[in-house]
This record gives C-alpha cells, sequence and structure tokens, in this order.
C-alpha cells in the first residue's frame, strides 16, 4: 500500500485532473495537492474553482522537458497522476501529429524529468479504453489481456504511453501503474457524445438552439460517473501493483442511441435530432464493454454513484451553465 503525502497532477485544470483535484482535497485534506497546467491550456481555469487555494498551480508544458524537470525539482513529489492528453479522439484525425507529439513526447518527458531528478513517486498513467480498438463480439468483456488495435491516432498515442510505462518500470524499476478508463459521463468535457448531448438538450430547453447535432448512435458504451473514475485513479496508485495494467470502468452498458433517447426523456421540451456527418469519424470503435474484476480484486473500489444519479449530475450541470451565462457554459 502507497501512502499518500505530495501528490502532482498533470492537466490539473482539464476536465478529469480537476475532478480528481477535488476528490483529493475533499476526502484525503492531508495531502499536498500540487497541479501542473500549460501557460496556454484551452481547459478552463473555472474547472478548479471548487478548490481554489488548495491546489498549488505550476505553469509547465509536458513537451518542454526543462520545464518539467524544474517542476519537479521543485516539488518533489511522492505520487504522480498523470492526466493531461490530447483526448479527443475525432479531432485527432484532423491534427494527428500535434495530438501524437504532445501526448508521446508529454509522457516521455515526464518519466525521463523523474529519472534524472532522482525522485521515487509512485506514479498513475491514465490510459484508455481506445487502446483496444475495434474488439469482436466474442472479445467481450474486454479484459487486461485483449489485443491492442488502435484505431485512431489519439489511441496510437495512448498505446504508447502504455508501453512508455510498461518500459520505464521494467528498465528502472519506476513505479508505474497503468489504468485503462473506459467511457465516464464527466460534465466538463465537452467532446465527450454524453456531455455533448446534455449541452445540446440545455440549450434547446432554453430556446437558444433548434436540433440536436449527432455522430454515429450505434456504438456501445459502459458507463461510469467521473467521480467514481477519479476515485479508481486514487485507489489505483495507492493499491494498485507497479508495473501492472487495469481496466476501470462502469457496470451500465447501453448504445450511443439509447443514451440520447434516454435525455430525450428526461428533458423538459422536444429535442429534435439529426446526423451531422462533419461528427462520424473516419474510423471508429463501437463497441467497449470492460472486465474490470481485475482492479476490483486490487482495490477493493466500488462505484458510490447509480446511473440514474450520474445522469442527473450531467443534466443540471449543463442547465445551470445555459442559464448562468446564456452560452454554450464556460466549464467545458
Amino acid at each position: 500500500m502507497h501512502k499518500v503525502g505530495k501528490a502532482l497532477i498533470t492537466g490539473v485544470s482539464g476536465s478529469g485532473g480537476s475532478y480528481l483535484a477535488e476528490h483529493i482535497v475533499r476526502n484525503h485534506p492531508e495531502v499536498e495537492v500540487h497541479g501542473i497546467s500549460r501557460w496556454h491550456s484551452t481547459s478552463s481555469s473555472d474547472n478548479l474553482a471548487d478548490v481554489s487555494g488548495k491546489v498549488t498551480m505550476h505553469e509547465c508544458d509536458l513537451t518542454d522537458f526543462s520545464a518539467v524537470f524544474t517542476v519537479l525539482k521543485r516539488v518533489q513529489p511522492d505520487t504522480i497522476f498523470h492526466i493531461a492528453s490530447h483526448a479527443n479522439v475525432r479531432a485527432s484525425f484532423i491534427n494527428p501529429l500535434a495530438v501524437l507529439q504532445n501526448n508521446i513526447m508529454g509522457t516521455a518527458n515526464l518519466f525521463e524529468a523523474v529519472r534524472l531528478v532522482g525522485i521515487d513517486p509512485a506514479i498513475q498513467l491514465c490510459s484508455t479504453s481506445e487502446v483496444y480498438g475495434q474488439v469482436l463480439p466474442h472479445e467481450v468483456p474486454i479484459t487486461e489481456q485483449q489485443p491492442i488495435r488502435a484505431s485512431s491516432p489519439y489511441a496510437v498515442s495512448k498505446v504508447a504511453q502504455d508501453l512508455l510505462g510498461q518500459t520505464y518500470f521494467r528498465s528502472y524499476a519506476m513505479k508505474v501503474v497503468r489504468t485503462r478508463m473506459f467511457a465516464y459521463l464527466n460534465p466538463r468535457r465537452a467532446d465527450l457524445f454524453a456531455t455533448s448531448f446534455a449541452r445540446q438538450v440545455a440549450l434547446i430547453e432554453a430556446g437558444q438552439q433548434k436540433e440536436l447535432l449527432h455522430g454515429n448512435l450505434d456504438s456501445v458504451r459502459t458507463l461510469i460517473d467521473v467521480r467514481d473514475a477519479m476515485e479508481a485513479y486514487w485507489l489505483a496508485v495507492v493499491h494498485g501493483e507497479p508495473g501492472e495494467v487495469y481496466n476501470i470502468g462502469g457496470a451500465t452498458t447501453l448504445s450511443v442511441g439509447d443514451f440520447l433517447a434516454l435525455l430525450k426523456k428526461h428533458a423538459h421540451a422536444p429535442i429534435p435530432s439529426r446526423v451531422d456527418p462533419a461528427l462520424l469519424r473516419p474510423s471508429d470503435v463501437t463497441l467497449q464493454i470492460p472486465d474490470v474484476s481485475r482492479f476490483l480484486k486490487a482495490t477493493g473500489w466500488k462505484p458510490r454513484y447509480s446511473f440514474d444519479e450520474s445522469v442527473a449530475f450531467l443534466l443540471e450541470h449543463w442547465r445551470r451553465q445555459v442559464q448562468r451565462n446564456g452560452t454554450t457554459g464556460s466549464r467545458a
């Protein structure tokens, strides 16, 4: 069991990193929390409004090795949560080289800086179910032994991160725990299908948009609440075995179309919808159902939020944003 005293979160102002910071501050107040955020980040600083003053921020671009080295030397963390990433799958087909450069070299710089500064932190490396690519019906639920079949430039970058974590564990005994997160409901990340749908529902309810636009509705996903996902990251670094990889995911499985139908049912107004060809990916991953038994055995983790609670959390977030701003909201 790893004891966390001083934690550093990369990508702390992003959608996942900010929820992780909130989880640590609220549930582990004895931990000193530091965060890395790019000086030119597109993430919203509002994401950290609820923990303002309780997270020490460091401006740092992970693709700048000197900046990463300087932050690690100054902070000397005993725990690192590596969350930072260009994570928009569809956008990675448009800007593949930028995504590859950012995600791969940012991770390589982080690991090299850890090694050269001479610290020995436990590191949670945030990988993704996208590394499995398109699986066949007989291959679900997906275990950690499932072959890697990346289907997008983003997925390729995450495979590289995943393998870097494995390599630095084997070569330098770096205490890296890899987590492969399946789909989650995250109100602050607007590029996720569920968040995009909820945002558009709120706008239509407010009379600011006429119809909801969507891409492929046939993909099947198993969903988890982002707050449960961030608690899982914490448990992974505390109880996970260095060098190992763990699937993390929820228990509710449905198609993207079924999720849209559910939101329409909960909407306060009729929600017309149609496919937007611009939202279709050149290559899509359509079947993602995880086997998380390995992670449950290692950590004893159990989700705290029901699926209904997660959907309500998502919708209410965007209704508040639209009401507050009269626009698409700021905390995405």
